[in-house]
């Protein structure tokens, strides 16, 4: 009993942290700070290290509330009177270093209080997600009623060297570019058990250091951080259980001890190996809780699947398989009740502890997880008469709920980088699913602010690491349209308009004009991870003439076209749809294929893909009354490179354009052959895979209802709506979404080979039109029905 009381405490604790969306005092936005940033002194600003941050403050009176605002670099874990409060900053950039903004009301008490941070600097071993600048710790009180926190010396602060980078092969040992930062090793020995505590003894601490004062953004002339309100909810932390243990060595097989009331020991001089199956791929704090074990180790190591042979395989089966990967170790001092929690979220399907105890037995209390993310809530709903898309949908849904964090992450075990390749599918699928554009617009701003002096955004950001990649250059263009199409926030999207000019002039100006395709690139083509483009660069993208990337172009230039006469910049606006056309007539004539219906890689028509014709349907660069033929042959045309599953989102738009949205339903069998080999998340691509978890392969939760229910908005700011169904071989399908007015619902049933009767209910303020067949009907805010 006394456990689940715990977990309800830091639930309600972190969730109540996370509804608190608190103004910040003006005045800190427009000078000076009267806090400090602080460090310890001593030791390296700039490497590895793990820090304790403490300070009392006494009150006079219970407050009503209290608010403070803090940061720090990397990163912090709060405590207030022993209970976690929150944890940050948000991840950004130097000049758009976030901070938090907290009340902190609800866990002081009359008399003296303790307020301490655990911060830590992971230096040469820092996820590449991660910019820093060196370690500091920043807290500031909203007025002077709370000026008591303020960061200087009056904190103390521990240089804790329990701590130990670990697991810094992983990318040799698992064959692949794995960049999230180390693995913890712990040494109970030397750890400050009860630090955050109240009672704690902190008298032998030295006083923190004092480094700047801090700079809010558009002041100061040396700053360390630029400091920017955090624009997104606190990450929320649910406890999760462990479903079974499915292999042991050295200890009979039992699972009881799981649940949290059943411990279990280990006896003393032994070997043990336990392999947990949490049942599905997950992103959690592991909490392991043990007593006494003085000597012993205890590795965890985490995986989204096993290997043999450094292949996976069915990842439901254990037998003959090892676990490979990230994984933390700690080292019990003896004592009763130590929890271990590594830094930084881990993701696991599978989690495996090998112990080796010494001369005294070790408890094992308890083990479970935080479960941490975005905290999106699923608001959209979705069935049909095939219940094997339920499987899709709920499967999709937890896939990108993993890759949604203080930034949308490419996937949550490799990387946890922010591409706007993927970002751009995430977004829509956050807008449908969870009527949350908060991810999205941080995501859409900090690409703006990753753009480099040619005019480019980085392809990944925020990032320690320069990476450029032209075409998801244009897809943050499309990301920008999109959100201007569902949400009307004119300021918003007015302020990218420069930018947006910066990346389609780089392409202008990277056009081979007698050709009127784009010539040479330079940095990082990557279209798709088709096995016939060699790292992702499909024929052309760096020695030039690429049809798949110029019909990007042509794409985007015909949004940015829409997008700028929409705000009244009607010259700019023609401009755009000129050289699209221009761009198209270029394409066509000189890669083409009109007797075999399909668009070749190059102006040399020796390689031709999928993704050329896709590209030239969406980018209108082909007659139309062409588009349907050119995809069927996209569709049937086994000797066309193929679109992974990222691009089969491509796919989709270009089969709806042409008229060709009956077709999607037959396209969902590589969902379903995911689901045959037991992934619990959608993989980055066909097997072999390396990410078991992507977020751009979860793109049928936003196709299940933009296709098959139809909702689309019809005119910016999602003021008007178009619904028009394409259900495929399905006889019923049914579809909510949030809306800014409330709620779309559509429910659809077939009748006979052409009929439909649909049900649909538009919030207040929304009409549109229902399409079925060809033929239109109005619809207007309500409830209503129609049968065709």
């Amino acid at each position: 009993m006394k456990f689940h009381v715990l977990l309800l405490m830091v639930a309600l604790s972190v969730s109540r942290a996370a509804a608190q969306g608190l103004p910040v005092n003006p005045a800190l936005m427009n000078g000076h700070w009267q806090a400090v940033w602080v460090s310890c002194p001593g030791v390296p600003q700039r490497a590895y290290g793990v820090y304790h941050f403490r300070k009392s403050i006494t009150l006079t009176g219970l407050p009503a509330r209290y608010i403070v605002h803090l940061s720090a670099d990397n990163r912090y874990r709060l405590f207030v009177n022993g209970t976690p409060v929150c944890s940050g900053p948000a991840r950004g950039d130097l000049y758009n270093w976030n901070f938090e903004t907290v009340d902190i009301a609800p866990y002081l008490r009359t008399g003296s209080n303790t307020l301490a941070a655990l911060v830590w600097n992971m230096g040469e071993h820092a996820p590449v997600a991660q910019v820093s600048n060196q370690t500091g710790w920043l807290m500031q009180g909203d007025t002077e009623a709370e000026k008591a926190v303020n960061t200087n010396s009056s904190w103390k602060v521990y240089n804790d060297t329990a701590y130990t980078p670990c697991s810094l092969d992983n990318g040799a040992r698992l064959h692949s570019y794995m960049v999230t930062g180390p693995g913890d090793q712990v040494n109970g020995h030397a750890y400050p058990w009860g630090w955050e505590q109240p009672a704690f003894d902190d008298a032998a601490w030295p006083a923190a250091r004092e480094i700047a004062h801090p700079s809010p953004a558009g002041f100061g002339s040396d700053n360390l951080w630029t400091l920017v309100p955090r624009t997104i909810p606190l990450m929320e932390e649910v406890p999760e259980r462990m479903a079974q243990v499915r292999r042991t060595s050295g200890i009979p097989a039992t699972a009881s001890w799981l649940d949290g009331r059943h411990p279990l020991t280990i006896p003393a001089n032994q070997t043990v190996s336990i392999l947990i199956d949490q049942s599905y791929n997950t992103t959690a704090y592991p909490q392991l809780t043990v007593s006494n074990g003085n000597g012993s180790t205890i590795k965890m190591t985490y995986a989204e699947a096993l290997f043999k042979n450094h292949q996976k395989g069915n990842r439901n089966e254990v037998d003959g398989m090892e676990i490979i990967g990230n994984y933390d170790i700690f080292a019990p001092d003896g004592g009763k009740g130590r929890t271990f929690r590594p830094l930084w979220f881990r993701t696991y399907r599978y989690l495996q502890l090998d112990i080796t105890t010494g001369s005294e037995p070790l408890q094992i209390d308890d083990l479970y997880g935080l479960h941490t993310g975005y905290p999106f809530r699923e608001k959209a709903r979705f069935s049909c008469n095939d219940t094997s898309l339920t499987a899709i949908w709920r499967t999709g849904w937890r896939t990108a709920l993993a890759c949604a964090g203080e930034t949308y992450f490419d996937c949550p075990y490799y990387e946890q980088l922010q591409y706007e390749g993927d970002t751009r599918i995430q977004s829509l699928i956050s807008l449908y699913v969870a009527g949350d554009d908060r991810l999205m617009r941080k995501a859409i701003h900090d690409f703006y602010c990753s753009r480099v002096p040619e005019g480019l955004t980085q392809g990944r950001y925020p990032s320690s690491r320069l990476q450029v990649i032209p075409p998801f250059s244009l897809f943050w263009v499309s990301m920008i349209y999109d959100y201007w199409m569902h949400r009307k926030d004119d300021a918003f999207v007015s302020q990218y308009f420069t930018a947006i000019r910066g990346v389609l002039d780089w392409f202008d100006k990277h056009t081979d004009r007698p050709r009127m395709m784009l010539g040479p690139m330079h940095w990082w083509g990557f279209t798709d991870w088709n096995t016939a483009f060699p790292g992702g660069t499909p024929d052309g993208a760096n020695d030039g003439h690429s049809a798949i990337i110029t019909l990007q172009y042509i794409y985007t230039l015909r949004q940015a076209a829409t997008l700028f006469a929409g705000f009244g910049k009607t010259a700019e606006a023609q401009q755009y749809t000129r050289l699209a056309n221009a761009l198209s007539q270029g394409v066509y004539k000189q890669c083409f294929d009109t007797a075999g219906n399909r668009m070749a890689n190059t102006p040399a028509r020796n390689t031709f893909s999928q993704h050329a014709g896709i590209m030239a349907v969406l980018a209108a660069a082909i007659p139309k009354e062409r588009e349907q033929a050119v995809l069927q042959r996209v569709l049937t045309d086994t000797t066309l490179s193929q679109a992974t599953f990222y691009y089969r989102f491509y796919l989709n738009q270009a089969l709806k354009k042409a008229g060709l949205g009956n077709r999607y339903y037959s396209q969902l069998q590589p969902w379903r052959d995911m689901l045959n080999i037991g992934l619990t998340t959608f993989a980055e691509n066909p097997e072999p895979t390396r990410s078991d978890c992507h977020a751009w392969s979860a793109s049928p939760n936003y196709d299940f209802l933009a296709t098959i229910c139809g909702i689309m908005p019809a005119t910016p700011g999602f003021a008007t709506v178009k619904i028009e169904p394409a259900m495929g071989e399905l006889q019923q399908a049914s579809g909510s979404m949030p809306h800014p007015n409330g709620e779309i619902t559509v429910s659809l049933i077939r009748k006979g080979i052409n009929g439909i009767q649909a049900s649909i209910t538009l919030p207040p303020g929304l009409s549109g039109t229902f399409i079925w067949h060809g033929k239109t009907h109005p619809l207007h805010p309500g409830a209503q029905k129609i049968t065709i």
